[in-house]
């Protein structure tokens, strides 16, 4: 493809307001539209980054010619019908996590993209992370030896957006906002060795007015070559995010923390905005990271995806490591239900992960 890849943005809050940050910063991409139902959120993201056209159905953004890609925002139970009508579109497509709210839906919009020939991108921003990076350059250079344990961690108070709290569109708890990460972040780090077993706790012990999902998770899962994974997961944190990994092998161990240790101590009276800080207040003691957007890997993600369609390469995160991560965590969600360890492959039929776990809400 000559030229720059148009991009074309689906959604207009939090997320998709990183997206077109990180695409601004890329000189491949060129930011074309962006769609959102409500038609004053999509003109204030088009005004505050300069975006020729706004609208408020994404449907009419594919009918656009011009446009070469697009990146999907929107809450997840519409991730995979924008994804279909993307790919009938000829668009190729960047998902945010997670992929969609079931194997049923992964496996309809991986169809979808393989028929158009199209690429589904899985946006997992923690494999572009640059010091999560620099961590899988410590254990692949040999300097940690053979990987015996793997940890990874997000904490913070609750998402950003009412659709999070609400299972029957997010599908469910911190587990499925949250742990997809680890996961993913798991696989990466280890070159996507299968998932052999997965078992979880989980419960809802802080934000029981406002979700019937999981505000707190534990994670264990268990890796072909015997490498063992351990994902922490929480709601209820309070004091600002935090997200960090351990890695333990044979010759050493390293441990990388995402913020901290970028950031600026802080105290504040009045509190302060995040650009990418999901969690509440500021005010009281803080860490403040600097270059947030970048720190957390989104413009070298997006600079990535749209080197692969300017490029026609192979995405290093695609639909189909958003449907192993989907996997795993219907199966830790059917572990915490039984209380049991459930290998995998694990098959459902099952509508959304929360189904498992609680069936009758």
């Amino acid at each position: 493809m000559e030229g720059r890849v148009r991009v074309g943005i689906v959604g207009s809050q939090f997320i998709s307001s990183i997206h077109a940050d990180a695409l601004q910063r890329c000189a491949a991409a060129e930011l074309f539209a962006v769609a959102s139902p409500t038609d004053d959120h999509s003109r204030r993201l088009a005004e505050r980054h300069h975006i020729p056209h706004h609208l408020t159905d994404y449907r009419m953004m594919l009918e656009m010619d011009e446009i070469d890609m697009i990146v999907v925002g929107a809450p997840n139970d519409l991730h995979c019908s924008i994804t279909v009508d993307a790919a009938r579109a000829g668009k190729h497509v960047v998902c945010e996590k997670p992929l969609c709210l079931n194997l049923a839906e992964a496996d309809r919009m991986i169809e979808a993209c393989h028929k158009a020939g199209v690429k589904l991108m899985y946006a997992e921003e923690l494999c572009f992370a640059p010091k999560y990076v620099r961590l899988k350059e410590l254990l692949d250079s040999g300097a940690l030896g053979k990987p015996v344990l793997i940890k990874q961690s997000e904490k913070h108070d609750g998402p950003h957006a009412e659709h999070f709290w609400d299972v029957s569109r997010s599908g469910g708890g911190v587990t499925m906002d949250m742990g997809c990460h680890a996961i993913e972040f798991f696989r990466w780090m280890l070159d996507t060795p299968a998932i052999t077993s997965v078992y979880a706790q989980m419960g809802t012990y802080v934000h029981t007015d406002r979700t019937l999902g999981d505000d707190n998770a534990v994670l264990i899962l268990e890796f072909e070559g015997n490498v063992i994974a351990v994902a922490e997961e929480s709601w209820s944190k309070l004091g600002g995010m935090d997200d960090r990994a351990e890695v333990h092998g044979s010759s050493g161990v390293a441990y990388a923390d995402l913020l901290h240790g970028n950031a600026i101590e802080t105290y504040s009276t009045a509190g302060y905005d995040y650009a990418v800080e999901k969690a509440g207040t500021t005010a009281g003691w803080s860490f403040t990271i600097y270059e947030e957007v970048w720190n957390y890997g989104f413009p070298q993600e997006l600079d990535h995806f749209v080197a692969c369609v300017r490029d026609d390469r192979q995405p290093l995160v695609t639909g189909e490591d958003g449907r192993a991560v989907l996997e795993a965590i219907f199966a830790a969600y059917e572990s915490a239900r039984t209380g049991r360890k459930v290998n995998l492959p694990f098959k459902t039929d099952a509508a959304k992960p929360h189904d498992l776990w609680r069936p009758d809400e």
